[in-house]
């Protein structure tokens, strides 16, 4: 049998982080689980305390159920590193588009998701390398590309 997963990503603010990755991925803020109106119903069921329940979203998902569920898991402590981990997001389409129309669809999202609140932190590109990247920040500085 396969092992399931979820992707868990720390956080201050779980409901900015769950709506700007929502938007960036395509993905639709998690449904609670069946016989809960809220995921908040569900956590108290769980037995969480009310100070470590979040006030609104905190998890997306895949509406094609092709992709992992990710929570937003709120903790107090600051990124104070760079991840270990990042996503990058993939825009650009196949190789078979030369690498200047795909250097536009990169630049447009990169503009769409800096509209949502990320950061552009410069382009990745090599003279000679057919690949062409941006780095950006989601709103709480984590890192991710666009490629």
């Amino acid at each position: 049998m396969p092992v399931t997963y979820q992707l868990v990503i720390d956080c201050a603010d779980p409901d900015l982080m769950a709506r700007f990755w929502a938007a960036a991925l395509g993905y639709e803020l998690a449904p609670p689980p069946a016989g809960f109106a809220t995921w908040q119903d569900f956590y108290r069921d769980l037995g969480l305390p009310e100070e470590d329940l979040v006030d609104g979203a905190d998890r997306i998902s895949d509406p094609d159920r092709c992709g992992p569920t990710i929570w937003f898991h709120a903790v107090p402590e600051v990124k104070a590193v760079k991840n270990r981990l990042h996503l990058d997001l993939h825009a650009s389409g196949e190789r078979t588009a030369p690498i200047e129309v795909r250097r536009g669809r990169v630049d447009a999202e990169a503009a769409r998701l800096a509209g949502l609140g990320a950061t552009v932190t410069g382009p990745f590109s090599d003279e000679g390398l057919d690949h062409y990247a941006v780095g950006m920040l989601d709103p709480e500085g984590n890192e991710f590309d666009i490629n």
